[in-house]
């Protein structure tokens, strides 16, 4: 198979950079594939400056609130005005919050599918014509892509938007030799809880993963041009399971675990 090289006159894009995976990604990418820059998105923008002092490539920080529409006006001013070819864009903004639906404010719920869904969208859409042929989007997922997920039902339902998307958009770019791949990954040790939990709803977790873990295998899954990429042989056999048995017995084993 042929390797996977990223043109290095080219720029990468990280959305969700100041922290978790959005980091991770960052880090390894800049080492193991090289750009020109990296532009590094999210809102907090002393975590940025950090990490982009850290990483071997040049780096450009750019907060920004990909929850606001006025966000993406800037940001498509911006590559108007650079007109970058364009490598690599990793869309890991994105959160979730668990708890019984009608007891969470709505906001929340309807920012996830902001930030999850309709962010994601409009960071291909804005960089559609900059992707060359080699060039890859990478779109962060979930385990939860694959069957709905009771209590944490908004953000499951998101991310199966993003899985569908993802290999749907694959279809279309191929001819265009640009490749995308939904990165599906189960429970991973990151920030990502501290927004998520805010009660005793959710209890059980299986197996947890590191960042390093699953981009290790997003990585290979990259070079091997997989629309999918997921971490984990037990994590593999429960996507297997969720396909061949009916989603209402899934979901009340989830919920057995969940002692709901």
């Amino acid at each position: 198979m042929k390797e996977t090289v990223f043109d290095k006159d080219s720029i990468m894009i990280v959305t969700g950079a100041s922290s978790g995976m959005g980091r991770e990604f960052a880090l390894r990418l800049s080492k193991e594939f090289g750009c020109r820059e990296m532009w590094l998105i999210a809102r907090n923008k002393d975590k940025l400056e950090e990490l982009a002092a850290s990483l071997p490539v040049p780096a450009r920080v750019i907060p920004l609130d990909l929850g606001k529409s006025s966000s993406f006006e800037e940001l498509a001013d911006l590559i108007e005005k650079e007109d970058p070819k364009i490598s690599v864009l990793v869309n890991a903004a994105g959160y979730g919050k668990f708890g019984e639906f009608s007891k969470m404010d709505l906001d929340s719920q309807t920012g996830i599918i902001r930030l999850n869904d309709e962010a994601l969208v409009k960071m291909c859409h804005l960089v559609r014509d900059r992707l060359s042929p080699g060039s890859a989007v990478i779109n962060l997922g979930s385990l939860s892509a694959f069957q709905p997920v009771p209590y944490i039902n908004v953000y499951g339902a998101s991310k199966a938007f993003v899985l569908s998307f993802s290999r749907a958009l694959n279809v279309e770019w191929k001819k265009r030799g640009v490749f995308v791949m939904a990165v599906c990954p189960g429970w991973v040790k990151t920030d990502f809880f501290k927004r998520a939990v805010s009660d005793d709803t959710i209890s059980y977790y299986n197996r947890f993963f590191t960042p390093e873990q699953v981009i290790d295998r997003a990585v290979k899954d990259l070079k091997r041009k997989k629309d999918v990429s997921v971490c984990g042989f037990t994590v593999r056999a429960q996507v297997l399971l969720t396909k061949l048995l009916p989603h209402t017995l899934v979901m009340k084993i989830w919920c057995r675990q969940q002692k709901k």
